[in-house]
């Protein structure tokens, strides 16, 4: 009976992005992965929801006609808003719950709570892809072998939650093991390493860095190109003029310095959020909880 789980023809797809009521460019990744997993005609319904901006988490059940609803968290780590906010503004725990059911009855609907795009295995793939096409594009004056590359994964990072860097953590770690790169460093916006610390950190002579982020909005575009010592009036009259913030590759401080395009505007993110659905589809009870 198992193929039915991998019907969608009856369910609606929700995917729940974060958004940013700074920058209208936030959004733009959820939407870009809903318009193209509607153009394959696989679900009854594809909606896309925010926690930032409108449209709201809270609000999209009550817009939705399928029996089942499959919940894709387009987040990169799986902390606090996929293990906590987000289950609480679709109802499905409350507030002194420490677990709660992916998959729930609620209104007549079943709900699925997929595992967050960002922790699918094939994300180490993305990255490596998105480092070695950044050189190939721009390969003045001619790309350098990845034995003299660092690569470095930017992030967001707080200090207020270790699952937010476990992510980026986890995946260095995992492309320092294949040998591929002279190095491998982890650099974050709000925590220790800093992006700016790169210089001080990389021994090799070129850089390569892959923001760790789903959308090329205000961190992508203003904020790492800073950090790593771009004026920020250069960054600003860029903007202004539709230029990309960074010049791939730049020089600073003696290195080569590439900047990819961020992780989630790959289009494969599709499909994974396509492995995420058959995954969560796959549970046939409804005691599968996550929690501590």
């Amino acid at each position: 009976m198992l193929h039915r789980y991998y019907d969608f023809s009856d369910a609606a797809l929700v995917l729940i992005g974060h958004g940013s009521t700074k920058n209208a460019a936030s959004t733009a990744t959820t939407y870009q992965h809903g318009e193209e997993l509607r153009r394959r005609k696989i679900f009854r319904e594809v909606a896309e929801c925010f926690w930032m901006v409108e449209p709201k988490v809270h609000e999209v059940l009550d817009r939705l006609r399928a029996p089942r609803v499959f919940l894709m968290p387009l987040f990169l780590s799986d902390g606090y808003f996929t293990q906590e906010a987000l289950p609480a503004a679709l109802g499905l725990k409350t507030e002194d719950q420490t677990g709660f059911a992916r998959v729930q009855q609620r209104g007549g609907k079943t709900l699925h709570f997929c595992h967050p795009v960002g922790t699918h295995r094939k994300i180490t793939e993305v990255i490596l892809a998105r480092a070695q096409d950044v050189v190939a594009c721009h390969p003045f004056p001619r790309p350098p072998p990845p034995s003299d590359i660092a690569l470095f994964l930017a992030a967001h990072g707080t200090t207020q939650s270790d699952e937010s860097r476990a992510a980026v953590d986890q995946q260095a770690e995992a492309i320092r093991a294949m040998g591929l790169y002279a190095e491998v460093h982890s650099v974050f916006l709000e925590e220790p390493p800093f992006i700016g610390d790169c210089y001080a950190l990389g021994r090799a002579p070129n850089f390569v860095l892959v923001p760790f982020f789903m959308a090329d909005g205000l961190h992508t575009a203003e904020d790492i190109p800073i950090r790593l010592g771009e004026s920020t009036a250069n960054v600003q009259a860029r903007l202004q003029t539709g230029q990309s913030t960074w010049r791939n590759p730049t020089e600073k401080h003696g290195k080569r310095v590439w900047v990819s395009r961020c992780v989630g505007t790959e289009p494969i993110l599709a499909d994974l959020i396509l492995e995420r659905m058959r995954e969560v589809a796959g549970v046939s009870t409804l005691a599968e909880t996550i929690g501590p």
